[in-house]
């Protein structure tokens, strides 16, 4: 472990999404366990950080700031006029803080913190999750001290910027593959919110797939909303209620891709993580209306490794394309393998470790 310095104070700015609050929950715990740092979390009321910073026992300030891509012209004015004032509040931030660096991790209050730092003189560095950045980090990229991203090709646009990989949980890393003697196993994760699209189309293909691939079940994870309404659609296409089971959420996650001989899940940049660092082949549907397109672009990469296929979401209006790649991938034993094989290729463990080092040697300048 570093030495541990006098409490270098870092703010962490952002969130909105799963995808940019909890890697940066796991960075800011590895800067407190292995540099004794004082943290302070920037973020809206309207994003996840409102419930899970203070669940993670740290300190969270608010900022009001709106959205500015792929929004309407009306709403765009809005925040543009309301930016002066949140560039200001995040500096009031930043000056009661005494903040030592600012570390953005994309979302709506990363912009303005960023920003704010930047104009303060105060050492930034920025998190990149997705193959192509998120506005704020497009904004401020060339203007930060250090940059950690997940896919190498985001690094152009950021300085100094380190393939560091997002934070996963370490039981992620020591998954095994299932018995080769077991009967094959489907998992079907949409998210934390479920995937509407995937609880629509998936249920009246499953008597087919069930037919066409022996001994094959299926765990499907619908979201909290939309639970009860996909039970009762697998329900009504009479597919044998002994090989699906359908949940609104999943716990322990690590047994749950561990078990799984291929997933079927978009591909946000967390869950493509985790893909790799389980070692699981995926069916990639990345989700159409993601901000830049970053979820096929996240995709894209895991393709290019021999990890996963890919579909877009204006293929599934084909059903029969959909269960032809399910069918197809999950009776290839041992192209599911070396998909396995080349998924591990893309994981990084250690990421948080390395993203709190980085920042500490920030702070230490």
């Amino acid at each position: 472990m570093p030495d541990l310095l006098p409490h270098p104070r870092i703010l962490i700015a952002g969130g909105g999404t799963g995808g940019h609050i909890i890697p940066a929950l796991a960075v800011a715990r590895e800067l407190v366990a292995r540099h004794n740092a004082e943290i302070l979390f920037v973020g809206t009321a309207r994003g996840m950080e409102s419930r899970l910073v203070p669940e993670a026992g740290f300190a969270l300030k608010l900022v009001e700031i709106g959205p500015l891509n792929q929004v309407s012209w009306a709403t765009r004015i809005k925040t543009m006029i309301g930016l002066p004032l949140s560039l200001i509040t995040c500096s009031r931030y930043i000056r009661e803080f005494r903040a030592d660096v600012v570390f953005g991790v994309g979302g709506y209050a990363s912009g303005p913190a960023m920003g704010a730092a930047i104009l303060r003189g105060v050492p930034t560095m920025a998190f990149e999750p997705n193959a192509v950045p998120g506005l704020a980090n497009r904004l401020v990229g060339k203007r930060v001290q250090a940059a950690a991203v997940n896919f190498p090709p985001a690094a152009k646009w950021f300085r100094n910027a380190e393939v560091t990989g997002i934070p996963v949980r370490p039981e992620f890393f020591t998954i095994s593959a299932p018995p080769v003697d077991a009967p094959p196993h489907l998992l079907v994760f949409g998210g934390s919110q479920g995937a509407r699209i995937f609880n629509t189309i998936l249920p009246p293909l499953v008597p087919a797939l069930l037919d066409a691939v022996p001994g094959l079940t299926i765990l499907h994870q619908a979201g909290a909303r939309h639970a009860e309404s996909t039970r009762a659609a697998y329900v009504a296409s009479g597919a044998d209620p002994d090989r699906w089971q359908v949940e609104a959420f999943l716990d322990n996650m690590g047994a749950r891709f561990g078990a799984a001989n291929l997933v079927m899940a978009r591909s946000g940049a967390s869950t493509v993580a985790e893909l790799a660092a389980a070692g699981k082949p995926s069916l990639l549907i990345p989700f159409a209306a993601a901000a830049d397109d970053h979820q096929r672009k996240n995709a894209d990469v895991m393709v290019e490794a021999g990890a996963a296929v890919l579909l877009e979401e204006r293929q599934l209006s084909q059903p029969g394309l959909l269960l032809s790649s399910l069918v197809n991938l999950l009776g290839d034993r041992v192209g599911l393998r070396a998909m396995a094989q080349n998924a591990r290729t893309q994981s990084r463990p250690g990421a948080a470790e390395r993203i709190a080092d980085r920042l500490a040697e920030l702070a230490k300048r």
